[in-house]
């Protein structure tokens, strides 16, 4: 279903009203761990140094999208660090032990079109890596997460989110890549896509955020696997 959000510009620059159109593609496809079979090359996983080299997860792998052609340049699409991971804590303690669902945007990729005064047209595919703790509760887990358009550096101007509904299948972890197509309507010729900036997230609580926040993390396994330490 076709949503439209709207808001308007607080800068002189657009005294013109400004929407968003985030528009759902089909492209959504859940893999199993060690399956992924894509092509196109994501951002590499974090590895636990401890782990033997079979014991290494292999570099998840996402598709490029097809290039297309812009008049300037692109929005800045990014993921927003605090809602990089989605890590459910039972109990009082930040133990493996007490993991539920977990969840990371493992890789992102954009591209944007647009000539003249005509909207930006930016397209984005997220690859999430998703996994059930020894506290998870059942085989499926709807996920949420967000899509925002903001001017760069400054006030948000849209935001949209979206369920991600998820069957493990018996296993402890699922990878899911999902598309979508963000319409930016401009105020003028001269405003260029880099007055823009995308950013992705996780839906998460206050108390996720922090824990993302302080370099705190489980991987993605977590119940199979050691605790990543602080980042330093």
């Amino acid at each position: 279903m076709r949503r439209v959000l709207k808001v308007s510009l607080a800068s002189a620059l657009a005294a013109a009203a400004v929407a968003m159109v985030v528009v759902p593609t089909a492209a959504s496809a859940q893999y199993p761990q060690g399956q992924q079979g894509r092509p196109g090359q994501g951002s590499r996983p974090e590895q636990d140094p401890q782990a033997t080299e079979g014991d290494r997860p292999r570099p998840p792998r996402i598709a490029p999208l097809r290039r297309s052609a812009a008049a300037g340049p692109c929005p800045y699409v990014k993921v927003l660090y605090d809602a990089a991971r989605y890590v459910e804590l039972t109990g009082d303690r930040v133990t493996m032990a007490n993991v539920g669902f977990t969840g990371e945007i493992e890789g992102l990729v954009s591209d944007c079109s647009y000539q003249s005064d005509q909207p930006i047209t930016v397209q984005t595919r997220v690859q999430f890596n998703l996994g059930r703790g020894p506290q998870a509760q059942g085989d499926g887990r709807t996920y949420r997460y967000w899509i925002a358009v903001t001017e760069r550096n400054r006030a948000v101007l849209a935001k949209e989110y979206f369920d991600l509904p998820v069957n493990f299948h018996g296993a402890t972890t699922t990878t899911v890549t999902q598309d979508q197509t963000i319409v930016i309507p401009r105020a003028a010729a001269t405003t260029s896509g880099d007055h823009f900036e995308v950013l992705v997230g996780f839906d998460v609580t206050p108390a996720m955020a922090e824990f993302n926040r302080n370099g705190n993390r489980f991987r993605v396994n977590a119940g199979t696997g050691a605790a990543q330490p602080p980042a330093q």
